[in-house]
């Protein structure tokens, strides 16, 4: 392969195959022309060289004559115009973010193993930074499912939007359309109660029906006309029927977790009122319209009717406000309260006063709050019906507000048991007990409970810091049946687990 001088540089010439000797110059030559004519190539290369340098200056002293009067140009060469950048076109079929994802940091903590216990049932929990929104911990979180008693949260929050911090259940008398006529009108206060003023009952600064008593027989004899009260005639229509949900173990009653339901009783309709579980009767009406016949004198005749519209008012007492009564029904989860602070709420927005009304009511009352409802059941109150049905994620999207007591809604954080606390219902010896008592202190959550599923849901001061808001739900599906007690141990290792790990958990 042959190779041959092109200018300043070597080229390798691909056509040549076969070298070929060159023809004998016929006659040497001297001088210049012999050295032009032995190197005529590289002469006419230099020649053209030449001419192109003195044509380009003559063009640049044309220009410095001719444009004298123009502005200085900044570059010697001028840059051609710009042509348009093209529009990007986007496939329609390849969404584009509207802004740049940032990678979730790597976390390392797991509770994989503690998630995996048998006593957790069909289970469930969701976990969040409480500061930063991001979800830590995810299992089935977005389905909604029974609560048990972890309802009462719920119920709280909407009686804080809808009746106010201070609002307070009246219960008064006023004249009944006969002579002698007095009527008892129940105003949804079921903490009224009968033992006499100056004798706490089991709801710490409830009414007394002996004040209402006094009340009414001052009011009575303030005019002369009026004869003696012979009578009383009871009015609940405040509330209407049923006075028992359909998903509620009739159980209960004689258990004493649950009264029926009704606008007028005295001290939760408890055989005894001092204490927070104690039997119920079949009639909270009759039992509170004994008390307060007695307390009138008694020799008066009983009877249920509604109130006459405008007749004089004789007396009225008031319930605790509601920042007092919520605490009283999240510390021991007491179901009364509850009932009574979702029928107030369902009355207060318009939905209706029966169970069926508490859907609508609940619901509405949460809407303030700013957080997806779809998908949220409400039966009851107090969560003792197996038809709720909540998602752990709706949970922990409240209590980080609650957690940052946003409104009114540091009353319920402050009615929240507390693991290890000096009462209420996470600090009784069968929790948060063994090593899980490393999260006391820490842990502040409403329990739940009934006979297919164990829930817990609040707030976790972490050991690192971190506020965490969580909901773990143990319950079962039919084959399972009841859930053992035994959940409750593995509820709190696992609350424990996230105590531990904090802005560490892992999801995996």
């Amino acid at each position: 392969m042959a190779r041959r001088r092109v200018g300043y540089h070597t080229e390798v010439d691909e056509s040549v195959q076969t070298p070929v000797a060159p023809a004998a110059d016929p006659a040497p030559r001297s001088g210049i022309g012999a050295v032009f004519a032995r190197y005529r190539r590289a002469w006419l290369i230099a020649a053209g060289a030449l001419v192109f340098v003195l044509l380009g200056s003559g063009a640049v002293f044309a220009g410095t004559q001719t444009g004298a009067a123009e502005p200085a140009a900044a570059s010697v060469v001028a840059s051609p115009a710009a042509a348009p950048s093209p529009t990007p076109t986007i496939d329609p079929a390849r969404p584009v973010p509207a802004e740049g994802t940032t990678a979730s940091r790597l976390r390392t903590c797991s509770v994989a193993g503690l998630a995996a216990d048998t006593r957790l049932a069909d289970f469930q929990a969701h976990v969040v930074n409480a500061s930063t929104g991001e979800v830590l911990f995810d299992r089935g979180g977005s389905t909604a499912s029974r609560t048990a008693s972890v309802m009462k949260v719920l119920t709280s929050a909407a009686a804080l939007n809808v009746l106010g911090s201070d609002y307070r259940a009246t219960t008064r008398v006023v004249k009944g359309a006969e002579p002698g006529q007095v009527v008892l009108v129940g105003g949804g206060d079921l903490t009224l109660s009968r033992l006499p003023t100056g004798q706490e009952p089991f709801y710490t600064g409830a009414a007394h029906l002996d004040d209402l008593a006094t009340q009414t027989m001052v009011a009575w004899a303030a005019d002369p006309s009026n004869p003696p009260i012979t009578s009383l005639v009871l009015d609940a229509s405040y509330f209407s029927g049923p006075d028992w949900d359909e998903g509620w173990a009739r159980t209960e009653l004689g258990l004493g977790s649950m009264p029926e339901i009704t606008a007028l009783m005295v001290d939760g309709d408890r055989n005894d009122p001092t204490r927070s579980t104690s039997a119920r009767s079949e009639d909270p009406i009759a039992r509170a319209g004994q008390a307060f016949a007695d307390a009138l004198g008694g020799g008066l005749s009983i009877s249920s009717a509604t109130a006459p519209a405008g007749t004089a008012q004789l007396g009225a007492v008031q319930s605790a406000p509601v920042s007092t009564l919520i605490q009283q029904s999240l510390i021991v989860s007491d179901n009364t309260i509850a009932e009574m602070l979702a029928r107030l709420v369902a009355i207060e927005h318009g939905a209706g006063n029966s169970f069926s009304a508490l859907q609508q009511g609940i619901v509405g009352g949460l809407a303030a709050y700013g957080i997806d409802t779809t998908g949220m059941i409400i039966k009851d109150g107090s969560g003792l019906s197996p038809h709720n049905a909540v998602s752990p994620a709706y949970l922990t999207a409240l209590f980080i507000k609650v957690n940052a007591r946003e409104g009114n809604l540091g009353v319920l954080f402050d009615g929240l048991p507390i693991a290890g606390g000096p009462g209420g219902s996470l600090s009784y010896n069968d929790r948060f007990a063994g090593a899980n008592a490393a999260a006391d202190g820490a842990v502040f959550a409403k329990t739940g409970w009934i006979d297919t599923g164990y829930t817990l849901a609040g707030v976790i001061r972490a050991a690192d810091g971190t506020p965490l808001t969580f909901a773990i739900y143990a319950i079962s599906n039919v084959a399972i049946g009841n859930v053992s007690s035994s959940a409750k141990i593995a509820i709190d290792t696992l609350a424990t687990g996230f105590f531990h790990c904090g802005d560490n958990l892992s999801n995996n």
